[in-house]
C-alpha cells in the first residue's frame, strides 16, 4: 500500500505563492505517473497537473499553466505543486495521487489508484 500525505496549503492573497508537497510512504513507490487535482466547494474534482513518473510529458489545466509548475524529488519520494500568482478561482483542496499502470489518461481522476488526503488552499483578495 502507497500512503500520500499532502502538506503546504494555507491562507494567501491574491498574487501570493503557495508550494505544496505530496510525500509518498509504504511499499515501494515506483508509479507511472503523479498528478495534483483540486475540488472547490459545489464542484466536481478536476485536473490540475500530473507527469510519468519515470519521463515524458508535464501537463497542466489552461487555467494554470504559467502560474503553476509540477516537480518531484525521486530521493524523497516527492512531488511538489509551486503555484504562483494565484487567484481566487484557485481556491480548492488540492488532492495528490499516484498511479501505477499505463492504461488510462493520467488528467483523469479515476486513472489513479492513491490519493492524499488533500490540502486546504484558500485565495483572499
Amino acid at each position: 500500500q502507497v500512503q500520500l500525505v499532502e502538506s503546504g496549503g494555507g491562507l494567501v492573497q491574491a498574487g501570493g505563492s503557495l508550494r505544496l508537497s505530496c510525500a509518498a510512504s509504504g511499499r515501494t513507490f515506483n508509479p507511472y505517473a503523479m498528478g495534483w487535482f483540486r475540488q472547490a466547494p459545489g464542484k466536481e474534482r478536476e485536473f490540475v497537473a500530473c507527469f510519468k513518473w519515470n519521463g515524458g510529458n508535464t501537463y497542466y489545466t489552461n487555467s494554470v499553466k504559467g502560474r503553476f509548475t509540477i516537480s518531484r524529488d525521486n530521493a524523497q519520494n516527492t512531488v511538489y505543486l509551486q503555484m504562483n500568482s494565484l487567484k481566487l478561482d484557485d481556491t480548492a483542496v488540492y488532492y495528490c495521487a499516484a498511479g501505477e499502470t499505463d492504461y488510462g489518461s493520467i488528467r483523469l481522476p479515476n486513472y489513479y489508484n492513491y490519493w492524499g488526503q488533500g490540502t486546504q488552499v484558500t485565495v483572499s483578495s
